[in-house]
C-alpha cells in the first residue's frame, strides 16, 4: 500500500528582518604590519585599499563577535525570541572542529533546542547561509533563521606571509531572516570552482595529522589566480542573479561583494557597469577583509550610515576559499 506523508505548509517568500555588527576591538593600521613583510603604507593602500583593520584582542573570541552581532539583529527584528526556529553560523575560524559554534549561541541565546549548525564556505558563507535561511522559511521548516558570518582571522596570520595576512581583520555580521508575502530574497546562485581548492588555503591541513606534522595554522592565498577568477566568475555571476531575480543592472541600488580587495570592488562595477548611483559597499578600507563576516558588516554599515536604505535593492556576492561562491539580491529591511 502507498503511503502518503503530511509535510509542512511552504510560505510564499523570506525577508531580511534586521542586521547586527561586531568589530574587533583594535585598529591596526599598516604601518604596524609592514615589517615582517618588508613592504609600506603606500604598497599596501595601492594594492588592496585597506588602510586600517579591526582586530580582537586575546580574550575577544570569535564567539563573543557573534553573540554581540546577534544580539543586535534579534533586537532589532523585533521578533519574540520563541519564533527564532535555526541558527546558521559560517565561519572557517571557530577554534573547535566539534561542537559547532551556531549550538553554542543557541545556549547562550536562550534558544536551545533550535537548529543549530555550521557551515564552512569561508567568504561565501553568509550568503551560502542567506539561501539556506531563505530555503528553510519557504519550505516552512522554520519561521525565522538566524544567519551569522563571524570570524577571528587575526589567530590565524603568519605575519611573514606577503599573499593574505595583511588583508585580515576580525569581526561578526549577522542578519534575522523572516517569511514574508512576497518573495524579498531572491534565487541564490552558488557553487564552487574546485579545480581552485587549493588557491586560498589554511597551511597546517588536517590530513597531516597522523604524520604528527601540523603546527599551528596559517591562511595563505594565489593572489592574482584569486584575483583573476573572482573578477571573470562574480560579474557572469551576478548578471545570472540579476536574471532570475527578473531585474537588469539599472535597478539596483546597492552592491555589496565580499570585501577582499578594493581593486576587485572597483573593477566589478566596471565589469558590471554599474550606472553612477550605485551604492558600492567598501568596508574594507577600514576593517579589512573579514571572510565570512564581510557582507553583513559592510551591509550594516550602509544602513546605519543612511548610505542605503529600506527598501533598496541589494547586491550581495560571496566569494573565497574553495573556490565556493554565493549570492542573493534582496530587498533592504
Amino acid at each position: 500500500m502507498a503511503v502518503s506523508l503530511s509535510t509542512t505548509a511552504p510560505v510564499a517568500g523570506s525577508q531580511v528582518l534586521a542586521y547586527g555588527a561586531a568589530r574587533g576591538d583594535l585598529v591596526v593600521p599598516n604601518d604596524d604590519l609592514v615589517g615582517p613583510i618588508d613592504s609600506s603604507d603606500e604598497w599596501i593602500r595601492q594594492r588592496t585599499g585597506i588602510v586600517t583593520r579591526t582586530r580582537a584582542s586575546a580574550e575577544v573570541g570569535v564567539k563573543d563577535l557573534s553573540l554581540a552581532a546577534a544580539r543586535e539583529a534579534i533586537e532589532t527584528s523585533g521578533i519574540d525570541l520563541e519564533t527564532l526556529d535555526a541558527i546558521i553560523v559560517s565561519t572557517i575560524t571557530f577554534p573547535y572542529a566539534t561542537p559547532s559554534l551556531a549550538t553554542l549561541l543557541a545556549g547562550e541565546l536562550g534558544r536551545p533546542d533550535v537548529i543549530a549548525y555550521d557551515i564552512s564556505a569561508a567568504c561565501a558563507g553568509f550568503a551560502y547561509g542567506i539561501g539556506q535561511a531563505d530555503a528553510l522559511i519557504r519550505s516552512g521548516s522554520a519561521r525565522n533563521v538566524l544567519v551569522i558570518g563571524a570570524e577571528k582571522l587575526s589567530d590565524f596570520v603568519s605575519p611573514t606571509d606577503r599573499s593574505i595576512s595583511f588583508l585580515l581583520g576580525d569581526g561578526a555580521g549577522a542578519a534575522v531572516v523572516g517569511p514574508s508575502d512576497t518573495p524579498r530574497i531572491g534565487p541564490t546562485v552558488w557553487g564552487s570552482a574546485g579545480d581552485n581548492w587549493n588557491t586560498i588555503r589554511m597551511t597546517g591541513s588536517s590530513l597531516d595529522f597522523r604524520d604528527g606534522k601540523i603546527g599551528w595554522p596559517t591562511l595563505e592565498q594565489d593572489g592574482r589566480t584569486v584575483f583573476r577568477w573572482a573578477v571573470w566568475h562574480t560579474a557572469q555571476k551576478v548578471r545570472e542573479m540579476l536574471e532570475r531575480s527578473g531585474l537588469t543592472v539599472e535597478d539596483v541600488d546597492v552592491f555589496v561583494p565580499h570585501q577582499a580587495n578594493m581593486r576587485i570592488i572597483d573593477e566589478l562595477a566596471k565589469q558590471l557597469k554599474l550606472p553612477e548611483d550605485v551604492v558600492i559597499g567598501r568596508d574594507i578600507a577600514d576593517t579589512g577583509n573579514t571572510s565570512a563576516a564581510s557582507i553583513p558588516l559592510a551591509t550594516h554599515r550602509l544602513l546605519a550610515e543612511g548610505a542605503a536604505r529600506s527598501g533598496d535593492v541589494l547586491v550581495q556576492f560571496g566569494f573565497g576559499a574553495g573556490l565556493a561562491y554565493a549570492g542573493q539580491v534582496l530587498i533592504l529591511p
